[in-house]
């Protein structure tokens, strides 16, 4: 089908009602909140928020958008940090129809387990689920899950998660919609499944998982994840990160598509769930985390499943200003965490209706001040005595190995400690920084008479890079409340938040931040999108040019052009 452009709103408006029902297209100022304003940062204007309830729906919402001449930004639980997923502001060349695939959630299996078809709703924690009875687990289990986040999001936006073997979310596995340059929509299935010719028999068998195990295609069917990382971790004294967002050799397709394409399905491989001990390490000396990340990705038979750092200033804003969400998840489960940020984003929308903003987050807080630690007394008395923090889950076929190689280290030294945690203490010291990554959204809405914004950048440093404590200038520290580190140790990728005080222009810091990180070699932002906050570099902005020739989905992103066809020259502004 190709666009014409002739389309008034309100034939669109009529056309897209037709297809999934009023109940499902919202127009409403606040009706459609929720969707068009970011989970951390990014909001704009849409002509409707539009949500299919089936993938042939998904398709003829599509192509009516599409003919329309309309953008088309793909939504699936807007967790994201960086805006990626929602309109950014409102000077767009054509009215935005934000696609929402929440009611698409369907998880089927394939191979016996090993691998899954994902629709565009399934959650990193519905898959979870699914996969728990089969002593499976997806790419990515904590973390993103826990709010939410889709399979599918996660695949777009290359992310990476807290497993130190699996890398990247990739696949080279996917059934997408593609606009051509010129201008017409076409479904490609490279999902390695025979469903038939037709948009129609293909979206519609795929969603009723009508086909057989002979359907589906192996050999040479193309990857369901990234089976290079492990060699490439392992290498630390390599001269480059381990995994950055505009790596190109994780470029594919879907793999790193940023919302450029209308993603239908997904296929991935699943991974054996194995039994596991944790390690808690604390030291005052950077040094000794560099020397057990070093030894134990290189010498350790096989690698450690996580390596989780933490700095005392993010364990402490973690704890005042993510026990909510520590609570929440510890006594209530991952799954109810979408929609405890459901109700919250609602009560919010009322308030600021009446120009209250922040309300929820100061009375929740206001609550949790009360409530004692929640953390285990071992875990709180090393933040009394160490300023650098390391959480280390191994396999227990390495557990002997590592737990030797640790008491050596540390026997003559008294810069820095380990304990072994029990189970209980293992768990709570991993869903502690998790919930530290939400912390200084948190504090910010807590203070809103003395802060300003979040400067929040994930990086990758070097794998041979010794140095990762960063130091700022004086004029930088001077500006900021509160700074967090925590992240991704052993893969060198680390998210830092910086609560920046109130009269600073965080823009500003945020490019003075990212000048200092070029200083390093580092290479941002390390798993999450580019969203509006990060300018795509060239190899990824060509990749971006490259899926969406004519600028139909998701405009903008990573600094480049809003425009129709990119615009009249380079295709990207500057």
């Amino acid at each position: 089908m190709k666009n014409t452009g002739n389309t008034t709103r309100e034939t669109l408006l009529k056309q897209l009602t037709d297809v999934v029902g009023s109940a499902h297209v919202l127009t409403d100022e606040q009706a459609t909140r929720r969707y068009r304003k970011g989970h951390r940062t990014g909001e704009g204007n849409v002509l409707a928020v539009v949500m299919p309830g089936t993938l042939l729906e998904q398709w003829q919402v599509l192509s009516a958008a599409v003919a329309a001449d309309r953008i088309v930004i793909m939504q699936a639980a807007n967790t994201g940090l960086t805006g990626g997923s929602t309109p950014n502001g409102n000077d767009y060349d054509r009215e935005v129809v934000l696609l929402s695939t929440r009611r698409l959630v369907g998880v089927q299996l394939v191979n016996e387990g090993n691998q899954v078809v994902c629709l565009p709703g399934a959650t990193l924690d519905r898959l979870e689920q699914t996969l728990a009875p089969l002593g499976r687990e997806p790419h990515s289990v904590i973390g993103s899950s826990c709010i939410g986040a889709s399979v599918l999001g996660g695949v777009c936006n290359n992310s990476g998660g807290a497993l130190v073997r699996r890398g990247p979310a990739y696949t080279e596995l996917a059934l997408y919609a593609q606009v051509r340059e010129d201008g017409t929509l076409e479904l490609v299935n490279h999902l390695g499944i025979e469903l038939g010719d037709t948009p129609e028999e293909i979206l519609s068998r795929l969603q009723n998982g009508d086909y057989r195990p002979e359907h589906v295609l192996n050999e040479n069917a193309g990857k369901a994840s990234d089976d290079r990382y492990s060699d490439h971790v392992r290498d630390v004294d390599a001269d480059t990160p381990a995994r950055f967002n505009a790596d190109p050799s994780r470029l594919f397709e879907a793999s790193g598509s940023a919302g450029k394409l209308c993603l239908f399905a997904v296929r991935l491989d699943t991974f054996p769930k194995e039994p596991s001990t944790v390690f808690y390490i604390g030291s005052n000396d950077p040094n000794d985390l560099t020397e057990v990340r070093r030894h134990l990705l290189a010498k350790l038979p096989r690698l450690p499943i996580a390596g989780e750092y933490i700095h005392r200033t993010a364990f402490d804003i973690g704890e005042k200003y993510g026990k909510d969400t520590f609570l929440l998840i510890d006594k209530l489960g991952t799954a109810q965490v979408p929609k405890a940020f459901d109700i919250k984003s609602h009560v919010d929308a009322f308030f600021e209706r009446c120009g209250m903003r922040g309300v929820t987050d100061r009375v929740i807080q206001a609550l949790m001040n009360v409530l004692p630690s929640h953390l285990p007394k071992r875990i709180r008395d090393y933040r009394e005595h160490y300023e650098h923090h390391l959480l280390l889950r191994v396999s227990n076929d390495t557990l002997d190995a590592t737990r030797a190689f640790l008491e050596t280290y540390f026997s003559n030294r008294t810069s820095g400690a380990f304990f072994e945690c029990d189970a209980d203490e293992g768990r709570k010291a991993f869903l502690h920084r998790f919930a530290i990554a939400g912390a200084a959204i948190r504090y910010r809405e807590a203070h809103r008479s003395s802060v300003e914004d979040i400067v929040a950048l994930d990086i990758a440093l070097r794998r041979n890079d010794r140095d990762w404590v960063e130091t700022l200038p004086d004029e930088m520290e001077r500006d900021i409340i509160h700074k967090l580190y925590y992240g991704h140790f052993f893969c060198h990728v680390f998210h830092q938040d910086y609560i920046v005080k109130k009269g600073v222009d965080p823009m500003d810091m945020e490019h003075r931040m990212w000048t200092l990180l070029d200083g390093r070699r580092a290479e941002y932002p390390a798993e999450h999108n580019v969203g509006h906050l990060y300018i795509a570099k060239p190899a990824l902005a060509g990749f971006y040019r490259e899926l969406d020739p004519t600028n139909t989905f998701n405009p903008g992103i990573g600094h480049t052009s809003k425009k129709r066809g990119w615009g009249e020259c380079c295709g990207q502004e500057h």
